[in-house]
């Protein structure tokens, strides 16, 4: 079975992945900085960004074959879906009340819309990835309940040194009792302006 993996290009040192107006400050610098070219997994060379070669390194290493992408609704209205175009893998699926009726890339864009919960969202992502290719889920309100859910094999964290004090956390809202323990980091790797973690999620004993 396809792994899950629950991460963000960016975090700030408090966690969140946005301000309260869904400003990014300096989160994204770090994939810009660097003077070696990438792309994430399936994309064209059009989207190049440039990094450090750690941080490279560890997004190879962590993903190194996205079959498909989970977001929630916010994300994909805030990015208009990419124009159509997914920003890692092949397909989008995007967790919704309800599928949106004007957008312009409807019917063309490879993005399906589940109306009916995160667990079914990630059903469906998983059998499309397939058992060689991982499954992106997006942070936030989304992937913090999968991972409350037990879906989440990984969390992915790249931690900026920025604060933001509020804003979208990278976890969603947490209630009381809903705590998730992670295994300690599996890797830690400091690149410029980020430090790249990555932990797995503690499964109960049998």
């Amino acid at each position: 079975m396809s792994k899950v993996i629950m991460g963000c290009a960016a975090v700030s040192i408090d966690g969140f992945i946005a301000d309260e107006n869904d400003g990014i400050g300096p989160l994204f610098d770090w994939a810009t900085n660097g003077d070696v070219e990438w792309t994430w997994s399936g994309q064209p060379e059009e989207h190049a960004m440039r990094s450090t070669r750690p941080s490279i390194e560890f997004v190879r290493e962590v993903y190194p074959r996205i079959g498909c992408v989970i977001m929630g609704r916010r994300l994909f209205d805030l990015t208009d879906g990419w124009d159509g175009v997914p920003a890692a893998g092949e397909h989008v699926f995007v967790v919704t009340h309800e599928a949106p009726t004007d957008w312009k890339h409807a019917g063309t864009a490879p993005f399906t819309f589940v109306t009916d919960g995160v667990e079914s969202a990630i059903s469906r992502a998983r059998a499309f990835a397939g058992d060689d290719r991982i499954v992106d889920l997006a942070a936030g309100q989304i992937g913090g309940q999968a991972l409350r859910l037990g879906l989440v094999d990984q969390v992915v964290m790249n931690v900026v040194p920025v604060v933001f004090g509020s804003g979208r956390p990278f976890f969603g809202a947490m209630g009381a009792g809903d705590a998730v323990r992670l295994d300690d980091p599996a890797r830690v790797v400091r690149g410029d302006r980020v430090t790249h973690l990555l932990y797995d999620v503690s499964r109960p004993a049998a």
